[in-house]
């Protein structure tokens, strides 16, 4: 049997801490964690264990007790194999994982089984609690509709693309789909700029526009109260709340003319509304990030009529599909030069 390095970790801490190591990637996944007396013993990822002694852990060596190899989706049939055959037929294959808070989406034949399918699930993927998105994100603060399964803690922290993100997920909606958006906007080059951030929410596009991508202020607008205080503790975990000037409230009421850069609009469906703010905020030269849904078919027709009714010069740069929204309804964005 392989041998790794061990973190020993108080089992009273372990709820908190094990979570925000796994959302850095400093717990190797492929080897179970231990238990020796009222300690968790956590495999430490190859080539972190630095890391993890700077953050004070002291690790000793131990047997990795190594994960089976069959694919999780085969595992979690075979603990279910008692359900009905439609049920298991109905069992979710694909899931997201925020740290060690797993959140799957389950079909209405699973429902009478849902706390011991949640229980399975959380045995077969090391997961502190399960939950259920029985409705998406709902109404304009984009509040996700979910049910716990198993367990209870639903705040967590999920790392990605080197940007760590708090929220819980029955709180707060994180657009999983987004993210070669937000890489993008990672590997922009905004040294030195004015950033409005038109809805923040947790942090989505501010935070790897200011720790990444070289912005001097990022003005985070955000009028979901438990977004904004996830926009808070983002901004300090990431180490850029010097950059970071959050705002509680409707961008609309935002002050200021012609001080920003670029202005992104990570907002869907009624996105329009808020152009003319958007160009009022922007400088003549800067760029609009424009979101929003729009029938595939003709969008770049729909986005030039949405601009045009702006009444504002602009050039567009580049549409890109952000990711599919129903059928034939794609969410995109614009980047948008004022003139």
């Amino acid at each position: 049997m392989r041998t790794v390095r061990l973190a020993r970790i108080r089992s009273s801490e372990a709820a908190s801490v094990i979570p925000y190591l796994m959302g850095l990637g400093l717990v190797d996944r492929s080897a179970k964690i231990g238990r020796d007396g009222g300690d968790r013993l956590v495999p430490v990822a190859a080539g972190r264990e630095g890391e993890m002694e700077c953050m004070g852990y002291a690790l000793e060596e131990g047997p990795a007790h190594t994960l089976e190899r069959r694919r999780p989706q085969e595992r979690v049939l075979e603990r279910l194999s008692w359900l009905p055959p439609d049920v298991s037929a109905a069992l979710p294959m694909r899931w997201e994982f925020v740290g060690d808070v797993v959140v799957l989406k389950l079909d209405g034949r699973c429902a009478p089984y849902k706390s011991e399918i949640g229980e399975a699930y959380a045995g077969v993927l090391g997961a502190r609690t399960v939950c259920a998105d029985v409705g998406g994100s709902v109404g304009e603060l984009r509040r996700p509709s979910t049910e716990v399964l198993y367990g209870s803690g639903t705040e967590s922290v999920r790392l990605e693309n080197g940007v760590l993100y708090e929220f819980d997920v029955g709180k707060v909606m994180f657009a999983s789909g987004n993210i070669g958006e937000r890489l993008r906007m990672k590997e922009m080059d905004c040294g030195g700029e004015t950033v409005v951030d038109m809805f923040a929410g947790i942090g989505y596009f501010t935070l790897p526009v200011a720790r990444f991508a070289g912005a001097r202020r990022v003005f985070a607008c955000e009028k979901n109260p438990d977004s904004y205080r996830y926009l808070l503790r983002n901004a300090a975990r990431n180490g850029v709340a010097e950059k970071v000037v959050p705002i509680l409230g409707d961008n609309r009421h935002m002050p200021g003319r012609g001080f920003a850069d670029r202005v992104i609009m990570g907002y869907v469906q009624t996105t329009s509304a808020f152009l003319p703010k958007a160009f009022d905020m922007a400088k003549r030269g800067g760029m609009v990030h424009y979101h929003d849904t729009f029938h595939v078919d003709g969008h770049e027709g729909r986005i030039e009529a949405a601009l045009d009714a702006t009444g504002e010069g602009y050039r567009i740069e580049g549409i890109r599909e952000v990711k599919s929204f129903a059928p034939s309804v794609s969410h995109y964005v614009a980047d948008v030069r004022v003139l």
